[in-house]
């Protein structure tokens, strides 16, 4: 069997395909719990322990993300976080020419594809101001849950801070005017749109492929859908779309 591993900053993304590269199986971990639980040290760096995930018949295994470059995976081929995406958006929609929208919890990325291959890319990881970690603590001084943080798009209040810390103060500025929940909720998913429609009017395609957690939440998919006039495509797995892209990678 095949699996695939996305080592994310806040959880590890696994699946596991049969040898004809049929999905068997996916799960989410807390970084911390996964690294815990099944992963022990030894000489040759970090390996995990596939007997107590259920998976005995692992025979390859590829992994990306945030600790490839931290953590020596013990028999694992390591490939870069934007082909591993850019391979799990092909592997999910079947298309070869899209742009790809990938908001995680650490950063955000965007890549042209054309005729499979990476034509450009544009990332964001220096701010969390556009990110899954900022839409987390926006829903927090709204106490409500991220759920239901994103899918608020109608009538969005303008919040105009371009950083995180400073927008959480805007945030509470705008609570104490008297605004809905609704409209601040708005407010908070228009502002990520804000920050990342430079980058996708940058690596512009008719489709476009929108992965990671926030994809989940109907709000960003709205505003990209009514302000920017392209279709957008939410895969099956849009959380798992990187380690996909580790399970059908071929070396």
């Amino acid at each position: 069997m095949r699996c695939g591993i996305d080592l994310g900053s806040r959880s590890v993304k696994l699946v596991i395909l049969d040898d004809a590269k049929q999905l068997k199986s996916t799960n989410i971990y807390e970084t911390a719990r996964f690294y815990r639980d099944y992963g022990h040290r030894t000489e040759a760096g970090l390996a995990v322990d596939f007997a107590a995930l259920g998976y005995r018949e692992v025979t390859r295994l590829t992994a990306t993300g945030y600790g490839r470059n931290t953590i020596e995976l013990v028999g694992a081929t390591v490939i870069p976080e934007l082909k591993a995406h850019m391979l799990g958006a092909i592997a999910q929609t079947g298309l070869t020419d899209f742009t790809l929208l990938d908001l995680g919890g650490q950063d955000s990325k965007v890549i042209k594809v054309r005729k499979g291959r990476m034509a450009d890319f544009q990332t964001n990881d220096k701010c969390a101001a556009s990110t899954g970690r900022y839409l987390e603590n926006m829903a927090a001084v709204l106490d409500i849950s991220l759920e239901e943080l994103a899918n608020y798009s109608v009538n969005p209040v303008e919040l105009s801070a371009t950083c995180a810390i400073f927008g959480e103060s805007e945030l509470i500025g705008r609570i104490v005017e008297g605004y809905s929940i609704a409209e601040l909720a708005a407010g908070v998913n228009y502002t990520i749109y804000k920050r990342i429609k430079p980058m996708l009017v940058a690596m512009r395609s008719d489709k476009l492929v929108f992965t990671g957690g926030v994809a989940l939440g109907g709000a960003i998919k709205e505003f990209i859908t009514r302000e920017m006039d392209i279709e957008v495509i939410v895969p099956e797995y849009p959380q798992l779309n990187g380690a996909i892209g580790c399970a059908v990678y071929e070396s």
